[in-house]
């Protein structure tokens, strides 16, 4: 069924007040003048200007089937929608069933050492050659925060580890998982296991061990040779592309395609070749690409001017990125972007999503934990961020120091969680797009001095967040069969070829 059979035109007219009630929804007035009602549930809906005075007014027939609509996507009820009642209230539950479980994805930083010196690096990193003593996590930290990551209540977690890069350790890496799986035998929890990985230290010890292990690895590709070697130069600045390369190779070979994802950041360098670095993507047979804008911590806030653009700019880019993927499903191969993948998969599913920047609450200790070399604990990966450059505002203790209720349930994760809902945010509450949108406080503070942000005045991250959200809706509401199968084949994960759109 076609999304656009959603969206009756109006011919039903209008009648003398009746006897229904509203549901609480939001909703914007779109650049043809109707407008779009959303609900906490993620509902959404089309309204013609005379069709919106008439439903807020009390005025539309019982019985149309715009009335029906509305009544189905809870936006009215009257005396025979008790059941619908319910229904709303199990979707909502739904959407919010990220909770279940709190935080689910453990971030381990095994080394802040790392082999390249990439501009834009969010982390304020240490060279290869840097004190190991130092820069590297211990064993008896890796121990000790491995059995904090099994008291969480998750059945299924995930343990990441991240830099520096992780490969310059690997012999910690590998401890880590091994110590996962014995402790996990009284535990009995679904644990993944993920690499993060700029790949050009990557080894056949390296494959045997991510492959005995289903260890999946994510890398970072940022388009082709002459585009990745200015944004991630070797520590020495020499090129690293090739090595990259040969490796996704490596890596796709020995652990299998499904096993291998990438994502780029962007540059102002980037911003010339949206279609290029999607090429480079499909020429090495990834499955999709995360389009990533530049982010304020590490020696990325040193490097802005050089490296940096306008949120506009960036938008710009990201729509002339999505036009070609969505080319590219349309003529038969399967190519997905991430980010609007979920972006989807929150507008047009009741499922809850996983990714921590697009939750509310916020992800940040919730649904993400970070354990840094030095034993630290922090609410996510941009905490740890200000921490590396002496801001330790969101650090939630230490892992030798602390227990799960000290660091999980302390005061610094009761500040974060304070300003986590952006449904009592200022500037989020009343917006249409708050239904498919997070909340950031470690951003806000970052940005703005205020854990709480102000929406009003050049905050970056609602401005780029409505932006797409607004894109995506539109090529919904107005998109062809053809799109919306290419849309749910991207929140499925299947085959644009085989997919079909909901009954």
């Amino acid at each position: 069924m076609a999304f656009m059979t959603f969206f009756p035109p109006s011919h039903y007219g209008y009648g003398e007040p009746q006897d229904y009630k509203l549901l609480p929804f939001r909703f914007d007035r779109r650049k043809n003048g109707d407008y779009l009602l959303t609900n906490e549930a993620g509902e959404f809906y089309i309204l013609s200007p005379a069709d919106f005075d008439a439903l807020t007014s009390h005025r539309l027939i019982p019985g149309s089937e715009q009335y029906f609509d509305l009544k189905a996507k809870h936006f009215l009820f009257d005396g025979e929608s008790s059941a619908l009642l319910d229904l709303l209230a199990a979707k909502y539950r739904t959407k919010k069933s990220f909770l279940e479980g709190f935080t689910k994805l453990h971030i381990f930083v095994t080394s802040l050492r790392c082999n390249q010196s990439c501009p834009y690096c969010q982390v304020s990193r240490q060279g290869e050659e840097a004190d190991r003593g130092v820069f590297d996590m211990s064993a008896e930290v890796l121990r000790r925060s491995v059995e904090l990551m099994l008291q969480s209540p998750a059945p299924h977690v995930t343990m990441e580890f991240q830099g520096g890069e992780p490969l310059v350790n690997f012999d910690l890496v590998k401890n880590g998982v091994l110590l996962a799986k014995e402790l996990n035998q009284s535990r009995g929890k679904q644990i993944d296991y993920v690499i993060c990985t700029n790949l050009s230290l990557l080894n056949d010890e390296h494959l045997e061990f991510c492959r005995a292990h289903k260890i999946l690895i994510s890398t970072s590709l940022d388009g082709p040779e002459y585009l990745h070697n200015k944004n991630r130069p070797t520590e020495r600045g020499k090129p690293s592309y090739d090595v990259v390369v040969r490796n996704v190779r490596r890596a796709q070979e020995a652990l299998g395609k499904e096993s291998v994802s990438a994502l780029m950041t962007t540059t102002n360098e980037s911003l010339n070749y949206p279609t290029e670095i999607v090429d480079e993507y499909l020429r090495l047979n990834l499955g999709s690409i995360f389009v990533r804008e530049l982010n304020p911590f590490g020696f990325a806030v040193k490097t802005a001017a050089s490296v940096g653009y306008t949120t506009e700019e960036f938008l710009d880019f990201y729509k002339r990125i999505l036009d070609y993927v969505i080319k590219i499903n349309k003529s038969g191969r399967t190519f997905s972007e991430s980010y609007a993948s979920m972006v989807l998969a929150k507008i047009l599913t009741p499922w809850p999503l996983g990714f921590v920047d697009l939750q509310s609450p916020s992800g940040a200790g919730i649904g993400v934990a970070l354990y840094n070399y030095d034993g630290n604990v922090y609410a996510s990966d941009e905490s740890r961020m200000l921490a590396e450059v002496g801001d330790y505002t969101f650090r939630l203790g230490n892992v030798l120091e602390n227990s799960y209720e000290e660091l999980f349930f302390g005061e610094t994760m009761q500040t974060i969680a304070a300003a986590s809902c952006n449904e009592a945010l200022a500037g989020c509450s009343d917006c249409a797009y708050q239904p498919y949108c997070g909340a950031d406080p470690v951003r806000n503070y970052r940005s703005q001095g205020d854990i709480f942000g102000n929406r009003a005045v050049n905050n970056g991250y609602c401005r780029k967040n409505m932006a797409i959200i607004k894109h995506l809706l539109d090529l919904v509401i107005g998109g062809d069969d053809d799109l919306q199968r290419i849309f749910w084949a991207w929140i499925n994960h299947d085959d644009v070829n085989r997919m079909g759109l909901p009954v």
